[in-house]
Order: structure tokens, then sequence, then C-alpha cells
């Protein structure tokens, strides 16, 4: 007797076939097959509390694993939910593959209850979004879709499966289709013959390593490139951690609102070799103003035309075949010395500073110090958008690529609580911390539930000033003034114990450390409440006003 199978099931063996092991998302009426079939396979269903945090967890997902993250929910609002972290996984070239119930075909051309054409949604903010029209469909629309996601520029994906092909019977013969691996390609040698050739004539030189490079996992290549060379190094917010921050060449992190350390070493130079960088990360018109310097572009893909990113050679190939065969094409030729990297002294020296602050609420920097001093060198913090992004972006010392991930495509407020689950479900060797703004905790702390429930050690790190703090700054800066930033807060430790979660009251500059490093160690979730002295923003920069550019 031949086995009938619903195209639910014939999808969820689709999926396990892409090597897919565990689903975010919040089922619905519309796809109680499709949630059966999950909860009868290999595949580890995560419930979530909402399907903005599902899309949070599956970018996360597959910004730390490679693979694309995968988020399933109902259709309508359910699925206009999954958009935000769509289109975040998009902006940050994270691959993810969005799955959502729609009404059937009987009804999917008419005015009907929770009917939006959902594929005209999320087409503008994903590489391929489509309607799966049959069960027929269903093996190679699932094999697209992960191939798409994961290759060439990653991205985000989007299916929609109508109600009435979810419990259709799929025919037996229908099987999932085989994975393609794409192999990396080897780099022009003509390319890399002209990219050597104008390091050799440059007086300046300075690598930008972004995203890419990370997600390429090129450190290695990197790290020995800039070694033989003895070129100076400096990441985006992205990139952070692909070169270590205690490297003698590197400069830091670059990205930052204001004019900061790293910025000089752009400003002095006459060629920037671009590694991994991806125009999203930070407008290029920050490190070439002029549109003068020259520009090697080292990516998997062409770069996005700009006036202030005019690439004069380009080498599209895989980054470490790349910055490999450049090193063999160079090796007669070492990089005029530019001495001590300043920036990076003046960074330590912020830091050490910042060590030393007994003041309470604490000092941003003394924050960065303490959360540095609890993690290990490999384990993964999150930062969210606001005022803690600019301070733990510019002055957390990183050492390994995705061990400080920052969304700095889309910038979006409210993805590293949720994201921290997810990151510590694929990364279960590293402790994982989330640190937000009391501005964006709460957007996704119903996710605290989440993490007790699913037993998933989580660790939060609330920078608390009752504010927007980035926003506030940014109006002092440009208005003198500000206003519409302020709230209120709820009583952490109550909160955090409400969900069965343990929570922490920072009241003294000298109980951050030991705190973190107690609740890094439970295998619970903790939840740690930090006032933050934001008066420090203003004051950093009047002080990197004053740096002279001879530094």
């Amino acid at each position: 007797m031949t086995e009938t199978r619903t195209a639910a099931e014939l999808i969820v063996r689709c999926l396990e076939n892409e090597g897919v092991s565990v689903v975010f998302g919040l089922p619905g009426e519309e796809n109680i097959h499709l949630t059966r079939a999950l909860d009868r396979s290999s595949i580890r269903y995560v419930l979530t509390r909402h399907e903005q945090a599902a899309s949070f967890m599956a970018e996360m997902y597959g910004r730390v694993t490679g693979s694309a993250g995968v988020v399933s929910a109902t259709l309508g609002p359910g699925a206009i939910n999954l958009q935000l972290g769509v289109a975040d996984a998009m902006t940050n070239s994270t691959p993810v593959v969005a799955l959502s119930a729609q009404v059937g075909h009987d009804r999917n051309y008419k005015e009907s209850h929770q009917f939006v054409d959902l594929v005209r949604l999320f087409e503008p903010i994903t590489k391929w979004a489509r309607s799966v029209p049959s069960p027929d469909a269903v093996p190679e629309m699932i094999r697209k879709a992960f191939k798409t996601a994961e290759t060439e520029r990653p991205g985000a994906v989007y299916l929609a499966v109508p109600e009435d092909v979810e419990d259709a019977i799929a025919a037996a013969e229908l099987r999932p289709l085989p994975r393609n691996i794409v192999r990396p390609e080897a780099p022009s040698p003509t390319q890399v013959s002209r990219a050597a050739d104008l390091i050799r004539e440059a007086s300046k030189p300075i690598v930008l390593a972004g995203h890419g490079a990370a997600r390429g996992q090129a450190s290695d290549a990197l790290v020995t490139f800039a070694a033989d060379l003895g070129v100076p190094v400096a990441t985006t917010f992205h990139g952070k951690g692909v070169f270590p921050d205690d490297h003698p060449r590197s400069v830091g992190t670059i990205g930052f609102m204001a004019r900061d350390y790293a910025n000089f070493g752009f400003e002095s130079a006459d060629l920037i070799l671009a590694v991994g960088y991806e125009l999203q990360e930070f407008d290029p018109v920050r490190i070439n103003p002029n549109g003068d310097k020259r520009i090697i572009h080292l990516h998997r893909f062409p770069a996005e035309v700009d006036a202030h990113y005019s690439v004069d050679v380009g080498i599209i190939a895989d980054i470490s075949a790349s910055l490999n065969a450049l090193r063999y094409e160079l090796a007669d030729h070492s990089c005029p010395d530019p001495g001590p990297t300043p920036s990076s002294t003046l960074l330590a020296e912020e830091l050490e500073h910042g060590r030393q602050d007994d003041r309470f609420p604490l000092s941003p920097q003394r924050v960065v110090a303490d959360t540095r001093s609890a993690l290990g060198r490999d384990d993964i913090t999150l930062v969210d958008t606001g005022a803690v992004k600019m301070w733990m972006a510019r002055l957390y010392p990183t050492y390994a690529a995705n061990t400080c991930l920052i969304s700095n495509g889309l910038s979006t407020m409210g993805f590293a609580l949720p994201g921290a689950l997810a990151v510590a479900i694929a990364k279960p060797e590293s402790r994982v911390l989330a640190v937000v703004g009391d501005g964006a905790w709460l957007m996704h702390s119903q996710e605290i539930e989440t993490a007790v429930r699913e037993e998933i050690p989580l660790t939060v790190l609330i920078w608390e000033d009752n504010g927007y703090g980035l926003i506030e700054w940014k109006m002092q800066m440009e208005l003198g003034e500000h206003s519409q930033t302020a709230f209120t807060n709820p009583d952490v430790v109550t909160y955090a114990a409400s969900f069965g979660a343990k929570g922490y009251q920072i009241k003294a500059a000298d109980e951050l450390l030991p705190t973190l490093r107690a609740a890094l160690d439970d295998d619970g979730v903790s939840i740690v409440n930090c006032p933050v002295d934001y008066r420090e923003n203003l004051r950093l920069i009047q002080r990197l006003g004053e740096l002279d550019a001879a530094l």
C-alpha cells in the first residue's frame, strides 16, 4: 500500500534534506498541518511569543551558522509580523527562509477574511518571494529557496503556502532535490596583478574589513595578509572581530556617528583595500569624502555604484583565496611602516580609564570594560541598536568574527534579546549575552518566557537611562535640546521573576562584573539591569572634536 503524504509533510522532508535542525515560529489555524509535520520530524520547533521575535531568531541563527535560518508563521497578521526581521536579514546579507500560510486559491482573487497579497508585500525586502502553487512544486521551490538565500550575496527568501495546498496530498514519487554545493571560485590572475600594482604604488594603504569577510570566514587569510605586508586594518561594525582588536596592525572599528579615532587612518590613506565591505554597513562618504582615494574591492560579488566608492580594481572571488593570491603576488613588497596605531592606544586608554571609574550610575566605558572582562574571547554578545551600540561597537575589544553581533544594515531595535536565544541554540559551546538599551529590551521581553520554557541559557544586560538615549544624543548634538525621549521602566527584578527568570539590579559600580559573571555561569535565564550615565555621550563628542588629525 502506497503511503499518503500531505504537501506539509513533503515541505518538512525537504527542510530536513536542507539540513534544517530548528524552525522558529508561531502557528496559526491555516498551517496546522505543517506544525504537526514539524512536530513529528527531526526538526526542533521553537514556539515564540511574537512572529517578529521569531524572524530575528532565524536571522541570527543564519548569521552565526551561514546556513539559512527558518521561520514559520500563519497568514495575514502573522506573516506581516515577520517582515521586520526578514528586512533586517536582507539588509544585513544574512540567509533566511521565511514560510507563512496563505488563504486558499478559492478566495485569493477577491476581498476575503485575512487576505493580503503577501508575495507583493515581501518582494521588496527579499531576494525571491513566491506562492507555492501546488504540492508538485514543493521540492523545486524549497531547493530554490535555500539556494537563493545562501549563495552569492546571502539574503532573505519568502514562500507563501496556501491553505488548500498545505493539506493536499502530494504525489508519492515526489522527493527532495539533491543539494548542489557551490564551490568558491578562484580569483582572476589579471585582477590580482592589477590590484598588486596599486598597492605597490600606494604610500599609505589601509584595509577596511566588512561583514563579507566575517561571513566568508576570511579571518586567518586577513591576519596573514596584514602581518606579511605590514598594512593597518580597520573593521566595520558588522566586521568586528574578523581582525583581532589586539593585533599590532589593528586600527579599530569605524562607523561611529562622529569622527572617531579610526577615521584618522582613512583621512591620511591614499588607497583603501575593501575586504568584504558592503555599502549598507555605512556610507562610504565617511571614509572617502572627496572621492579621490583609490579603491580595491575584494568580495564575492561586485560593488554597488557610489560616487564615493569608485572601484579601481575589483577581485570577485572567494575572499580568502583572493587575499592569499594577492599576498603571493606581493611577496617581494612591504607597505610603508605606518608606525604604532594611535587609535588602538587611545581606545585602550579610554577603556582602562573606564575600568577605574567608580561613579554611579556607571559610565558607558565602565560597562563596556566589565562586559569584556566577564566574557571569554570566543563568547558571543549581541548588541542592540541605540546609544549602547555606539559605545559597544567602538570600544568593545573583539577577537573573533561573529562574536560581537550588530545590526548595521537596517539597524533594527529589539533584535538582540530574541536573537540571543537562537545564537545559544546554534553555538551551545559559547556563553551568549544580549546587550540592550532599555528602549529596546521591552520590545521583545516576552521572549524571556520562551527561553525559560525551552530551557535556553540566556543572559540579558540592560543599559538603563529611562529614555531613548541615541535620539536624545543626536538631538543635543544638532539642536542643543531634546524632547519626547523619556519613559519609565518596570522593576526588572520583579518582572524577571514573573517569568521564572532571575533578575539583578545593579546599585554600585563594583557590583556589575561579579553579577555578570554569576549570570553567565548560570544555565538559566538572567536579566541584569544596570543604570548608565549617558552624560558621557556629549563629553565623548567634545573629546573627539579636540583630537588633531596629525594623530
